[in-house]
């Protein structure tokens, strides 16, 4: 008779958890909409969603439009039921978001960070400060707050507490999750930011349908997030996707993880605007930081034969690298996505024709390169589905 009920109770759980999906990521959906997708039963989905609403996680949102008879009435998430914060740790700064259930953004903030000096400690004072700051200003109390999501360079090793080794910020083993949970009891969930910015398209963005993609994050560093069948590859510990510490040139520039010749020494901002100013002889690139720098850099191509001809050449290695990634992986997709990617967008051509040239001829022929759709938002957008993840693989059920 236990077994039985442990039977029972498990296979409500998982159709709890396979029609809350289907309203978060495609909803408003009828409940006619959700019987045809799942699969399940109309008693077994009237009963289901009866429940949800009678939780609170799910909110009927109007009519139907019908050709006659009675109208059906849409579903969706319920926006207020809880809150989750999206933390992107990058290279140049910390940005903080709040989200409602449904995806909106209610607050954020941003914290500069030193690329020369990227304290742990000061990183993590920064995520509680913008946890502080974004929840103050959106007016939602902790007990509102479902968890906080963190994407960060470099490789993130999970256990009890997720740790964080990233070479190219002096990073080994930093126990980020702890020096962060020392100043909150809101539940956190650490990954790469490559990851979380995959996680994000995938859902939301340019990865929608696709069950075998690659999400390349280009910021001042480079990362990428393989995903195959659907779910994203990690590898034996969690490292998989460092495509910018592959190597594009062997014996070549100096990359900051110690190695020479990786695609990120060529290709992340950071490196694209040291290079533009070996091209002009040691003179400094105008702006105050890479963000500024990289856009005088692009600005410049309309008039400039250096400027012009680095981008192409950095068209050409982007380009090699997608190839790369083609041949290694044939997937449907590859997503080019980050603040770097986004302000190199009018590259885009040059960069399928390079990636054309290197790859092989049939994968390439299968695969689209697009740039991502969720702009410089996506990794920490990322981040606060980790915590909803979570909630709809528990079935609504909150730790």
């Amino acid at each position: 008779m236990e077994l039985v009920r442990a039977t029972n109770r498990g296979l409500r759980l998982r159709n709890r958890s396979t029609l809350l999906t289907k309203v978060f990521l495609d909803g408003p959906l009828t409940r006619q909409d959700l019987v045809r997708s799942s699969g399940l039963s109309q008693p077994a989905v009237s009963n289901v969603v009866g429940d949800l609403i009678d939780e609170g996680l799910v909110v009927e949102a109007g009519a139907a439009s019908s050709d006659g008879g009675r109208p059906s009435m849409m579903l969706r998430v319920a926006p207020g039921f809880a809150a989750v914060i999206g933390v992107d740790v990058g290279e140049t700064r910390v940005r903080v978001e709040l989200f409602d259930l449904a995806m909106t953004l209610l607050a954020s903030s941003e914290y500069p960070l030193d690329p020369a000096r990227t304290e742990p400690a000061a990183v993590a004072g920064h995520v509680l400060a913008g946890i502080d700051a974004v929840t103050a200003r959106a007016g939602v109390a902790a007990a509102d707050v479902l968890g906080v999501g963190i994407g960060v360079s470099g490789v993130v090793e999970q256990g009890a507490q997720a740790v964080v080794h990233a070479q190219a910020l002096g990073w080994d083993r930093v126990p980020l999750q702890r020096l962060i949970a020392d100043g909150t009891d809101l539940p956190l969930h650490l990954d790469n930011g490559a990851k979380t910015l995959g996680q994000a398209e995938m859902w939301f963005g340019a990865g929608r349908g696709a069950r075998h993609a690659v999400f390349a994050l280009v910021g001042s560093g480079v990362g990428a997030a393989v995903v195959t069948n659907g779910i994203t590859y990690r590898g034996a510990s969690s490292s998989a996707g460092e495509w910018g510490h592959t190597t594009l040139v062997y014996g070549g520039r100096a990359c900051r993880c110690g190695a020479r010749g990786c695609l990120e020494a060529y290709v992340g901002a950071e490196a694209i605007i040291d290079r533009y100013r070996e091209a002009r002889r040691g003179r400094p690139v105008p702006g105050d930081d890479e963000e500024s720098q990289l856009a005088a850099l692009v600005d410049a191509a309309a008039t400039s034969a250096t400027a012009r001809r680095l981008l192409d050449e950095t068209a050409g290695y982007l380009g090699a690298g997608v190839a790369n990634l083609i041949n290694l992986f044939n997937p449907e997709r590859v997503v080019l996505g980050g603040w770097a990617a986004v302000a190199l967008g009018d590259l885009l051509p040059a960069i399928r024709a390079a990636a054309g040239r290197q790859a092989l001829r049939q994968p390439y022929e299968q695969a689209s390169i697009q740039l991502g759709r969720l702009g410089v938002d996506a990794v920490a957008l990322g981040a606060a589905t980790l915590p909803i993840a979570r909630l709809l693989a528990s079935g609504g059920v909150r730790d």
